[in-house]
Formats: C-alpha cells, structure tokens, sequence
C-alpha cells in the first residue's frame, strides 16, 4: 500500500476520530439534491465504517456513489445500488507510474486485466498515476507515460473505460510526483487525443502546487473527467474554515457542462462523521 493511502487511512480511521455509531443515522435521506453535479465520496474517508454501512450512509444523504473502490467490494455496491464512480485496483502504486518504463510491462498486466472487469460491473472510470520523476525530466515523462498508455487505450475504448490520471500536489503530500501540475497532464491528455483517457483534477492538490482553480477549470475543462475535493490547508472539511471557496467552484464545474463526478476526499474533524460529510454535500450542491 502506497504511503498516501496509508497515512490517510490512518488520519480517517477510528483511533483519532471515534468510530461512527451504525444506529440512527443512515434513515433519513436528504431530498434536496438538485442534480447538476454528480456526488461521491472516496473510500477511504470512512475507513472505519464496513462497505455495507458506508452504502448506507451515501444512499441516506440522497446520493450513490463511492470514488476508489476495487473489484473485491463491487458485489456489496451493486447489492445496496451504489455505483464505483472511480475504480482502482490496477494501479501499482503512486510512485511507480506510467512516466517510467521500467513499470510498463507490471502496468499493462494489471490494467488489462482489470480494465474488462470494470466494464461487465457495469462501470466506467478507473484511475491511473503518472509516478515519481526520479530525476527524469517532464519531457521523458510525457514520452513514457504516452507509450505507457497508448497500449492500453485501444482496450479501453473496446469495453467503454476512460483511465484517468491524477494530478497530485509536489509540495506537500507527494514529493517528487510527476504530474503535479496542470500542464503536465493537458499536455499528456492531447498527446494521447482519447476520450479514454481524462485528468482526475484534485482540487485541493492543484491549488497547493498551482492555485487559480476556476480559471484552469474553464480554460481545460475538456481533459478533466473527474474532481475530487478538500479543505486548503489543512485537507479538512470544505466549509468556511479554509481558503477554497466551494460554491464557486461548483457553479465553474457545472458551467462547463460536466457530467462525470465530484469526490469528497477530505479528512473529517468532527466526532459526528456523517454531519461533514452532509455539509460537503449541501456546499458542492449548487
């Protein structure tokens, strides 16, 4: 398991925050969705719930689908009608990507074995990461990372997968990450010219390592198939204690005409979970 995974399942897990109590609190469903963007949250940020329990709280908040679920918890989504709105599971890790060649040969094994596994569950995206430069320029990186995925792209457009590579921040959580900004990741998204293949824009990673969200939102939105969320600094609760202000960002989402999905993937501070995670929902629902 790949550091970043770790060490937030450890933030999100039960020793600093309490587990949720499984009484009570899945029964009464939030009906004031409006529909214009498409909510998830990631797995991971309810680590201390079982699959069964966080399929409860998401279809009790209005909503059904989970980011970064593997094809060993499918069969429990499809038993409460959740959706995996961002598989996983083909990926090595997040430092050993697509932009070295070294990594190829592991990758094309996973990916295409997983990649048909997707599509019978009946779903669409499945994540992918650039890696670590390891001294490489981004020149190479790119070289690589388009020979890396072109093999897999023809397999994907086969059983109507899109892989999506996620752009993560270099500053402060993932050292030396390769497709840390932007224009790495439109720039790879043109060289590989698929609608197969989209940039999962992290939100509170990009506006570390870069900031200007709305205006690279408008400007790039055609390469951008996903977005997650989190609070800056800090990665907590999207509400008024952080700089990002999420209602506009939204409504710049919604303005594009983006049909795909918007993840929370924040590390929750308050005891009572659920409520944080009811309030991201309310914030994002422009």
């Amino acid at each position: 398991m790949d550091s970043r995974r770790t060490a937030l399942k450890k933030l999100a897990g039960t020793a600093l925050f309490g587990a949720l109590p499984v009484t009570g609190v899945f029964a009464e469903k939030n009906n004031d969705i409006k529909g214009k963007i498409n909510h998830s949250v990631c797995r991971w940020v309810f680590n201390d719930l079982s699959m069964p329990e966080l399929c409860k709280v998401v279809k009790g908040l209005g909503f059904n689908a989970i980011d970064l679920v593997g094809p060993a918890d499918w069969p429990v989504l499809q038993e409460y009608g959740v959706v995996s709105s961002m598989c996983n599971g083909a990926e090595i890790n997040l430092v050993h990507g697509f932009n070295n060649k070294e990594y190829h040969a592991q990758l094309w094994k996973n990916y295409e074995e997983i990649i048909p596994l997707v599509s019978k569950a009946g779903y669409q995206n499945l994540i992918c990461f650039s890696g670590n430069r390891d001294g490489m320029d981004e020149e190479e990186g790119l070289n690589n990372a388009v020979e890396g995925l072109q093999r897999l792209l023809p397999l994907a457009e086969k059983h109507g997968v899109v892989l999506q590579l996620e752009l993560l921040n270099s500053k402060v959580d993932h050292p030396d990450y390769m497709a840390d900004n932007s224009p790495w990741g439109v720039e790879l998204a043109k060289r590989l010219d698929s609608e197969h293949f989209k940039l999962l824009y992290d939100i509170y990673h990009m506006q570390i390592n870069e900031g200007d969200v709305i205006r690279t939102i408008r400007d790039n939105h055609q390469y951008f198939g996903h977005y997650h969320t989190a609070g800056n600094p800090g990665r907590n609760e999207i509400n008024e204690t952080q700089e990002l202000y999420y209602p506009a960002i939204m409504k710049a989402i919604v303005e594009t005409g983006f049909e795909g999905y918007v993840a929370q993937e924040f590390i929750i501070t308050r005891k009572d979970r659920v409520e944080s995670l009811r309030e991201a929902i309310q914030i994002c629902d422009v």
